[in-house]
């Protein structure tokens, strides 16, 4: 059996997979975390981190609209010469192989411009050092493990046809054009299908994070709006369904987890707080109560809570399960978006106001206090559902359809929740 100190830890850890738009826990559990909460278990991991050069590309700037024309023009070509050639199923090649199904890769490669075009008519089945070099861009455009061995996930990829890819660029024109709306100089964007985040200024990526987002179940919504508010040490009020399904069922045993998760428990929002011993929780009415979980380290929503006005109720947050991080599929939450060292952005945000910085940050989270801070400089933010774009270096990025929404027309909105079923 398991100890009570092992049961609460992976109760706190519960907590930390539910929205606190929707008030529901993610389905998925933390035990299964690598299989995420949709399809397309094949994605890779990536890693956050501020970008030091300028060779990284943001998702979306301005001019990913007219870049997405041309790139529909350009695969619009390929489908009228025929596509490319399929790849037979095969073992793992990797670079020295000798096949004939090298071949096939190369052509296949050249087609789609990640090999030169002479690639379209070399005959050599040797895996040399050019294709190696064509295959790891592949994967880095398709979001795959860039390892440059043709292995099944990106035999999969490659089997997609020239007509899909045009289906899916088409698909994604529209959303791209709203996203480009009014874009400034400066604007953090989420990409739902790719669960990345860009914190971009002038043109520039300062810094790109893995984020967890909405499970197909629970999808994230396509939103546009500006960060208003930093909650360092937030509270976490536990929403009606939450404590209906989880925290009531555990109160009417002992009210010690109380205690063990740091809730206390008011006479309605805004109300008195309240003594729970003077309370007959099996018969009580949850919805009388407001449920606050203190700012610690258990908290669902960390070390702080990034602040938007939107109409879905959601937000971006840190997270006390940063192992899901890892993962390659990160769908994991009820619509809010999690933050993968979420302090770079943080600071990014409140660089220009006075007074802030890394360590006074670091500083006004390590002492546990609730702190909330008006951002002087509203940023943009808009989370996006692009299963494809182009970035300025002219490559073309795919991603799973996790919430399938390709061909049914959708831009922006609360996408519909899929289920098992």
């Amino acid at each position: 059996m398991q100890n009570r100190r092992t049961i609460v830890k992976t109760f706190l850890a519960t907590l930390a997979t539910m929205s606190a738009g929707s008030g529901a826990f993610a389905q998925s559990s933390v035990g299964n975390w690598n299989q995420g909460g949709g399809g397309g278990a094949n994605q890779a991991s990536t890693t956050t981190r501020v970008i030091s050069d300028f060779g990284v590309s943001p998702m979306v700037t301005p001019n990913s609209y007219d870049a997405m024309l041309k790139a529909i023009a350009r695969y619009e070509i390929i489908v009228a010469r025929g596509g490319w050639p399929k790849i037979p199923r095969t073992r793992i090649l990797v670079r020295g192989s000798k096949n004939k199904i090298v071949r096939a890769l190369k052509k296949r490669l050249a087609a789609e411009g990640f090999l030169p075009v002479i690639y379209l008519t070399k005959t050599s089945k040797k895996f040399d050092d050019e294709t190696h070099k064509g295959l790891v861009a592949y994967q880095k455009a398709n979001g795959l493990h860039a390892l440059g061995r043709l292995d099944r996930p990106t035999q999969q990829a490659l089997s997609v046809s020239a007509q899909s890819r045009l289906a899916t660029l088409k698909a994604n024109l529209p959303r791209i054009k709203e996203a480009i709306k009014k874009l400034g100089d400066r604007y953090v964007m989420v990409n739902i299908p790719a669960t990345q985040l860009d914190a971009v200024e002038y043109g520039v990526v300062y810094s790109r994070h893995n984020v967890i987002a909405g499970q197909s179940s629970r999808p994230s919504p396509i939103l546009n709006s500006r960060i208003t508010e930093l909650n360092f040490n937030p509270y976490w009020n536990a929403p009606v369904s939450i404590v209906k399904k989880d925290i009531l069922p555990k109160l009417q045993k002992s009210l010690s987890i109380l205690k063990d998760l740091d809730i206390k428990i008011f006479d309605g929002y805004g109300g008195p707080e309240i003594d729970p011993k003077q309370v007959d929780w099996k018969t009580a009415d949850p919805e009388r109560y407001h449920f606050r979980q203190q700012p610690g380290k258990g908290n669902a929503m960390a070390s702080v809570k990034i602040n938007f006005p939107n109409k879905y109720a959601v937000y971006m947050h840190d997270t006390p399960t940063k192992r899901l991080f890892g993962a390659g599929q990160r769908y994991f939450s009820s619509g809010c978006v999690r933050i993968d060292k979420v302090h770079l952005l943080t600071d990014w945000l409140l660089k220009s106001q006075e007074d802030w910085n890394p360590q006074k940050i670091q500083s006004v989270v390590k002492s546990g206090d609730r702190t909330d801070v008006k951002v002087l400089r509203p940023t943009q933010v808009r989370f996006v559902y692009l299963t494809a774009w182009v970035t300025a270096n002219g490559v073309t990025h795919f991603r799973n359809d996790i919430y399938k929404l390709d061909g049914t027309g959708f831009v922006t909105g609360q996408p519909r929740a899929l289920t098992d079923s």
